[in-house]
């Protein structure tokens, strides 16, 4: 029997403006979106909406802002009773694939996500970092030009997204020892523009905050298997759940085992729920057989009432 999956984005697909269409059109979303600014105490609706595009791609504003849009969109699903058989996240996107799945409640799921992104972008300020895209080279290659790079400082692959495209984090020096080997070798780099070295040891000085903040919420076991970011593998024992994420901040995203993994379990179709299309595009590179829908408005689920 074929299934469907609900896939949440991670940073990197925040723009100006996401949201608010939805919020217009659907009353629940933007009653969701008040109570997001009464959780927080500060008006991210307004960021979302208005920006400035500084202020929303700071780490702490981007993480609260994503989990929040793609929450909006369940809300949407839910409503028209799209339902799946299980979900994942990308990195961030996890915490809204656990929440979507009711191992967290909204409240605690914003906060937490809140918080994450203030310990990040502290873990960034004392610890510098850089993140690079590798592009058309395979997964053991890219490992092996971490490996040479980091005899100038740390780097190492951080998310393995998709077939050919591998993104490396590290310490300035690392990244930078790192893109000079791809251009030498006529492999295609990008450096990404992002606030720290995400997924990598120079995150560690987040971790101790992040688990101290996951020991204040509740977790409940899972209505559908999530594949999870650090393992690659189906859980749904919400006791799992804080030692999971807490070790995601500093280990690689496996995207593409999870994706895969996730089809070797029947997933046919899915659903990204949230901001952008960035794993929609994946899944094209992982298995083109399988039919990701992005929805983020309204008129975007004309293709899962056919």
């Amino acid at each position: 029997m074929s299934k469907n999956i609900f896939l949440s984005p991670g940073q990197g697909a925040q723009y100006i403006g996401m949201g608010s269409t939805l919020a217009q059109n659907f009353e629940p979303a933007k009653k969701m979106l008040e109570y997001a600014d009464e959780i927080l105490g500060f008006s991210i609706s307004k960021i979302m909406k208005e920006g400035p595009e500084e202020v929303l791609k700071s780490t702490d504003n981007t993480q609260p802002a994503l989990f929040v849009t793609s929450m909006m969109v369940m809300e949407l699903l839910i409503s028209e009773g799209i339902t799946c058989d299980m979900v994942a996240g990308h990195s961030l996107g996890e915490y809204s694939a656990i929440c979507a799945a009711g191992g967290i409640s909204f409240e605690d799921g914003l906060r937490l996500v809140r918080k994450r992104g203030e310990l990040m972008a502290a873990a960034g300020t004392r610890s510098p970092g850089k993140m690079a895209a590798i592009v058309g080279a395979e997964d053991s290659v890219v490992e092996a030009l971490c490996e040479e790079a980091s005899i100038k400082g740390i780097v190492i692959p951080a998310n393995f997204n998709c077939p050919g495209q591998v993104v490396a984090s590290g310490s300035v020096e690392g990244i930078n020892a790192l893109v000079e080997l791809c251009e030498l070798k006529a492999i295609k780099v990008v450096v990404l523009p992002v606030s720290g070295a995400f997924h990598s040891p120079l995150m560690q000085f987040a971790v101790e905050g992040l688990v101290e903040a996951i020991s204040t919420v509740k977790f409940s076991d899972l209505k559908y298997p999530l594949i999870a970011n650090v393992t690659a593998e189906p859980v749904i024992d919400g006791s799992l759940l804080p030692d999971l994420l807490a070790r995601q901040i500093i280990s690689p995203v496996r995207w593409g085992a999870s994706m895969q993994k996730a089809i070797s379990l029947g997933v046919s179709s899915g659903v990204e729920v949230g901001a952008g299309k960035v794993l929609m595009g994946l899944m094209r590179k992982i298995d083109r057989n399988i039919k990701i829908v992005p929805v983020e408005n309204i008129a975007d689920l004309a293709p899962l009432k056919g």
